[in-house]
């Protein structure tokens, strides 16, 4: 059974950092493409980042772009992002998926297979 559990999150204030870790069981994690999603009260999920099998490859979403990056492990089957500067248009449940899909596809929620339960990240101003 696969299982992805994200854990980090918080209540920060703005211009300050967090780490958010995902933790994968249940599937060979160099298999997959890790994304991280987001998603704000009435709003959809959107697509923040995501890294390639091997970490060698990362893309972002031009709202987070500078200041977040993704890193994994994949002998520990992790995944992180590292979120600076973080402004309260950040402020939502962030999310981690897992994707068999290449590389190019992982802006595309919907070619996630596997999805945590997700992590609250508050951002005051």
């Amino acid at each position: 059974q696969v299982r992805l559990v994200e854990s980090g999150g918080g209540l920060v204030q703005a211009g300050e950092s967090l780490r958010l870790s995902c933790a994968a069981a249940g599937l060979t994690f160099s298999n997959y493409i890790m994304g991280w999603f987001r998603q704000a009260p009435g709003k959809e999920r959107e697509f923040v980042g995501v890294i390639s099998r091997s970490g060698s490859s990362t893309s972002y979403a031009d709202s987070v772009k500078g200041r977040f990056s993704i890193s994994r492990d994949n002998a520990k089957s992790t995944v992180s992002l590292q979120m600076n500067s973080l402004k309260p248009e950040d402020t939502a449940v962030y999310y981690c998926g897992a994707s068999p899909r290449p590389f190019p596809e992982g802006q595309n929620r919907a070619v996630y297979n596997y999805w945590g339960q997700g992590t609250q990240v508050t951002v005051s101003s």
